[in-house]
């Protein structure tokens, strides 16, 4: 049962014994709130008989003071098995769905927007701590405290009377209950609307410059306000698919009290029950079906939430990648043994590659958009797996190697420079979070970030914005090439890293990394020739092949070759002028 309630419930599995235990605790606080009925009904009984003596009015004063002793405890106990677990279980389900993410493959995320899991971490899981703090433990503990009740009374009231009263509980829920594919299939449109809106303005926010400098921005916020509109629509349209399942549920239960007054009616003018009797069942169905009333809309609630419930369970039982924790490596040569990978079944990227970047030498992945020299790169550091073939590192099969342990071989810098909203410091200190401060600023002096960092209010103090929105694309990818000084580790792979600098930048930094990579297996993706000059090795890679490999001078002396051809039509660009 644990094990169940984990995965439908997306808990961990204290979480889900702690749900047992909340639902427990409610079912024993909602039988004693039963007791004053009990004890009401034992008042009266000795009034209308006149046996009321001093004992029992002592009796009734010390019972009345425990009742509420009680259930104030329980109350107590109910709160803490509830809120209390339910807030610090949230907390261990947010951390263990980051860290399922932190071990999930990258291509686990070429299938989800951001906005998705965002979603994930932020709506479903606020989601589902309500669920777990507020319906799950109610409904449970209304159901099984009723079901207690009824059957009890089955053992001292006349059964017809306890039929006339119970009957539209199971049969309200039933109602309810048969709406569950209609209130998922619901749910589930007014979540991918939601994610359309969400995804709509995190666009918006992300690209209100170029929407201003093209004029298309009320366009944009035409269509964007369409996107909110779908999104109220389809809400309204959900809670009222809900509203009119559980409204009817909850009208069923006002015809017990007419069933009730019926046959307690006819039992008691058939003089097979007494006044005490039904003046009970009054009471206990006055007191009854207005917590069922809750429980219908908690159930009805519930029904909706299994939709936020299977999309975390769905990250949460998305197999990881994982790996030995030891490095076996001979040496740091990349070796690529017919290696074949697509991103998606029938749209093959890469097909039977094959070539080796020695250790101590530059080797350049060149060749036309599209060939798959970026794919190689995220393959090399296991940022995805292969399809068929083998990567190794120094004989070292890196596919069976945890992929935080395979990275800490690798200094990356990519095309595109993910920063943080920090200092310049800290930003760099990425590269090697236990580095001193000297250590930082070697590295972003080898990466001439100074040139630009002298010009900033507060120097490497300096908060750069979200995503380095203070800096400019150059500044920004010398961040990134600092980070890889910084770490100064045995592999290191360039995505076009001197794509973002100007022609003087771009020789300084050309000039610090030929220190950095001295001994070291170097990986470079370029499409300007003149970065490419100096390697020891050229890999021309086009659709998904590799079509030429060889020195720079070996591929420009060979006729017809794609690596001659681009260096000569790069040459040309290089004279073009506007007429």
């Amino acid at each position: 049962m644990i094990e169940k309630l984990q995965h439908k419930y997306a808990l961990s599995k204290d979480g889900a014994i702690g749900l047992v235990k909340a639902c427990a605790a409610c079912t024993v606080s909602y039988i004693v709130l039963m007791l004053p009925a009990g004890l009401l009904y034992q008042l009266i009984g000795d009034l209308l008989s006149g046996e009321m003596r001093s004992e029992r009015i002592v009796m009734y004063s010390v019972g009345s003071v425990l009742i509420l002793a009680c259930i104030a405890i329980t109350q107590r106990i109910q709160y803490q098995s509830t809120f209390f677990s339910t807030y610090v279980e949230s907390g261990i389900r947010r951390k263990n769905l980051a860290e399922r993410l932190r071990k999930l493959p990258l291509s686990y995320f070429a299938k989800k927007n951001l906005t998705d899991l965002t979603t994930n971490l932020l709506a479903d899981c606020t989601q589902i701590e309500t669920a777990s703090s507020h319906w799950i433990p109610e409904l449970i503990g209304g159901v099984i405290s009723v079901i207690i009740m009824g059957v009890s009374m089955f053992f001292f009231f006349d059964y017809r009377l306890v039929l006339a009263s119970f009957w539209v509980i199971p049969a309200a829920f039933f109602i309810v209950y048969t709406s569950s594919g209609k209130q998922k299939k619901a749910v589930k449109k007014t979540i991918e609307k939601q994610l359309v809106m969400q995804d709509g303005i995190q666009e918006c926010l992300e690209s209100v410059r170029d929407l201003r400098s093209n004029g298309a921005m009320d366009a944009y916020l035409q269509g964007l306000y369409e996107k909110i509109e779908n999104v109220e629509k389809e809400t309204m349209r959900t809670e009222l698919t809900m509203a009119i399942y559980v409204s009817g549920a909850q009208m069923l239960l006002k015809i017990g009290i007419g069933t009730t007054a019926l046959v307690g009616g006819i039992l008691f003018a058939g003089g097979e029950i007494d006044i005490l009797t039904l003046f009970f069942f009054f009471m206990v169905v006055s007191r009854l079906y207005d917590p069922m009333n809750v429980s219908l809309q908690n159930f009805s609630a519930i029904i909706g939430t299994e939709i936020q419930c299977e999309r975390l369970d769905e990250v949460l039982s998305h197999p990881m990648q994982e790996g030995e924790d030891t490095l076996s490596n001979k040496d740091y040569d990349i070796t690529f043994e017919h290696v074949k990978f697509s991103y998606a079944k029938d749209a093959t990227v890469l097909e039977d590659v094959s070539f080796v970047a020695k250790q101590g030498q530059v080797t350049a992945l060149i060749g036309p958009s599209g060939g798959g020299k970026t794919t190689v790169s995220r393959l090399a550091s296991r940022f995805w797996d292969v399809d068929e073939g083998t990567i190794k590192v120094g004989g070292m099969d890196i596919s069976k190697i945890d992929p935080e342990k395979l990275l800490s071989m690798y200094s990356i810098v990519f095309q595109d420079v993910t920063l943080f909203n920090n200092t310049v410091m800290e930003n760099i200190r990425i590269g090697k979070k236990d580095a001193t401060d000297e250590e930082v600023l070697r590295a972003a002096k080898l990466a001439n970030c100074q040139v630009f960092v002298d010009h900033l209010p507060q120097g490497y103090q300096t908060m750069i914005g979200e995503n380095g929105s203070e800096l400019s694309g150059g500044e920004r990818q010398r961040i990134s090439i600092a980070r890889a000084f910084l770490k100064d580790a045995p592999i290191i792979l360039l995505d076009e890293a001197t794509a973002s600098l100007d022609v003087e930048n771009e020789t300084l930094i050309q000039e610090s990394l030929s220190k950095l990579i001295q001994n070291k297996t170097v990986l470079i993706i370029a499409h300007r020739m003149r970065t490419v000059e100096e390697a020891d090795k050229i890999v021309v890679l086009k659709d998904g092949e590799v079509k030429e490999a060889g020195s720079p001078k070996e591929l420009s002396e060979k006729k017809d070759g794609i690596f001659k051809h681009m260096r000569e039509v790069q040459l040309k660009s290089a004279d073009w002028k506007m007429a």
